[in-house]
């Protein structure tokens, strides 16, 4: 079963807005895609200029009710594609789909910027963030069965990087190499 959370709100940008949250490991010992093969999509959010929109997947055993749904909703959401670090969506969903999904625009102004520290520095609201910017503690609540909580920490994600966006802009993402093995 995947549990669905939308809200109507008008967003004065082009394209969508995508946030995952996950469980799994980092395989740091890669500098390419690799390095998350072993991180699993739970949440699949996105915000465009119609809504907000949250798909969650509700125990592991609705991981691949999840991936089918995010397959069909790519095919639909309107590009460009943002996300605050996009070689970690685009390398996740590469391993989760067996598919290269381009992101055209990022929102961190450096590849290791901390959402927390943009949020701070632009002087944006925490949205009701449970975790703080903290995603280790939406993986911990999500396996905890607290799936409100794991919900609510995306789209906090979801409203500050739109906030992001319309506050600085975005860049060019740093490039990702694909590597399957």
């Amino acid at each position: 079963m995947v549990l669905i959370h939308q809200e109507k709100l008008e967003s004065n940008f082009d394209g969508t807005i995508i946030d995952i949250e996950t469980i799994g490991k980092f395989s740091n010992q890669y500098d390419d895609s690799r390095q998350y093969k072993q991180i699993q999509t739970v949440i699949f959010g996105f915000i465009d200029n119609r809504g907000l929109s949250i798909y969650c997947a509700k125990s592991i055993d609705s991981l691949k009710k999840l991936t089918n749904k995010i397959m069909q909703l790519l095919g639909d959401l309107k590009r460009p594609y943002y996300a605050f670090n996009c070689n970690f969506e685009m390398g996740v969903l590469f391993h989760n789909l067996n598919e290269v999904i381009l992101f055209e625009r990022e929102l961190n102004e450096e590849r290791y910027e901390s959402k927390r520290y943009a949020v701070s520095k632009l002087n944006i609201p925490q949205y009701d963030d449970p975790f703080n910017d903290n995603g280790a503690l939406c993986m911990e609540a999500w396996l905890k069965g607290q799936k409100e909580k794991a919900i609510a920490h995306n789209r906090s994600c979801l409203l500050k990087e739109r906030d992001i966006l319309l506050k600085r802009g975005f860049r060019t993402p740093d490039t990702l190499d694909f590597i399957d093995e």
